[in-house]
């Protein structure tokens, strides 16, 4: 959800530089807005003029509720694969990865022994975003937090080249896009 919300960090923690996806020491005491809380992470504007983006289990640290995943409980393996990428976000678009178009693939595969592999191919908005490893990382962190999972790979790739036509129409109408 887009907000406006001032705040003043409560405690020293960490936040990621965007676009250049670099990770920043946020101090006590700084100053800023939040401008999107979505997916399990805040985008904030700080008084300096950075853009970061703060996990979600830092939400205290700037006067908020800290963000949990989604609830998995009675989903199949594949469901709660597209339920946790849709709480990706880039996080200077209120939209998630999935209605973006940005996951070009998803493949599943059994371990003889018992468990999952799970193969992502995304790409960007843009090829200079560098956002790319955090959003990659973050995705394989948050599919490997699924308990039947035991391997995951995820993948930038460029081709084909990402355009709207690859948004759903949720999207598109959250953007403004029709």
């Amino acid at each position: 959800m887009s907000t406006n919300t001032e705040f003043e960090t409560l405690r020293d923690l960490e936040g990621t530089q965007i676009p250049s996806g670099q990770k920043s020491p946020v101090p006590k005491g700084t100053r800023g807005r939040i401008v999107q809380a979505l997916g399990g992470s805040y985008t904030v504007l700080t008084q300096d003029g950075y853009m970061l983006r703060i996990e979600g289990r830092d939400g205290d640290a700037i006067g908020q509720e800290k963000i949990d995943g989604p609830n998995l409980e009675g989903l199949s393996v594949e469901e709660q694969i597209w339920a946790q990428l849709k709480t990706c976000y880039d996080p200077e678009i209120p939209v998630n990865i999935v209605d973006l178009g940005l996951i070009y693939g998803c493949e599943i595969s059994d371990f003889p022994e018992g468990g999952h592999r799970v193969e992502i191919k995304m790409t960007l908005t843009a090829p200079g975003c560098g956002m790319g490893d955090v959003l990659r990382a973050e995705i394989e962190r948050k599919l490997r937090s699924i308990p039947e999972i035991n391997d995951v790979r995820a993948e930038l790739v460029w081709e084909p080249v990402w355009d709207r036509a690859r948004m759903s129409d949720a999207a598109k109408l959250k953007l403004g896009m029709f």
